[in-house]
């Protein structure tokens, strides 16, 4: 449903982005920005906030399929694009990288475009969300990280955000004077975050 549906949803057609907000998450900064204004301005497709790999065992076949979309539809692929992010081979194998999404802020048009469709379309037909248990989160980062020009995703490092054991705190002196998490619980250096080699993009 999260990985094809709600944002066609008729709830949801009249608007043009979505801010993901999962039961018992904290946000732990003042926010004094609009996040959607920023997005639309900056022309920002997806942000997020934390970066982890995903438990492999969950989606043994995803890969395979992905490269089977990139066959099929290499017209969809961005020219510059993150594959160098969730894949150490030039994309043979999947490292498992994706943006956490129980928290994500979305352009809705990127889901809602061609693109996106045809690859949902194509792993849907699969039966992987079934017989597998592809979550929404490899599937939209896979994605972002294929279709978008790096410059379309966007780290949100000013927003300070926990979700069960996983938080990512800002540690700049100016943001901490808004924030009142710690900077060291933070999970954006450890050493399975996927984070830094985003940031290394």
């Amino acid at each position: 449903y999260e990985s094809g549906f709600i944002f066609r949803h008729e709830l949801v057609q009249e608007y043009n982005y979505f801010w993901r907000v999962e039961p018992g998450v904290s946000f732990n900064c003042d926010l004094d920005i609009d996040p959607f204004m920023f997005m639309k301005t900056k022309k920002i497709k997806y942000g997020f906030t934390i970066a982890l790999p995903e438990y492999v065992e969950t989606i043994p076949t995803l890969w395979d399929n992905v490269k089977r979309f990139m066959t099929q539809y290499p017209e969809h692929i961005a020219k510059r694009n993150s594959l160098e992010w969730i894949s150490y081979d030039k994309g043979d194998t999947y490292n498992n990288c994706h943006f956490w999404s129980n928290f994500e802020i979305v352009d809705l048009s990127f889901f809602r475009s061609k693109a996106y469709m045809d690859f949902f379309s194509l792993l849907d037909a699969t039966g992987g969300f079934f017989y597998e248990r592809w979550g929404d989160a490899p599937v939209h980062s896979i994605a972002a990280a294929l279709m978008l020009d790096p410059k379309e995703i966007h780290f949100f490092n000013e927003i300070g955000y926990r979700h069960g054991m996983y938080e990512h705190c800002p540690e700049s002196p100016a943001l901490q004077l808004k924030c009142s998490c710690n900077p060291k619980d933070n999970v954006d250096w450890v050493p399975f975050s996927c984070l830094r080699r985003f940031l290394q993009l």
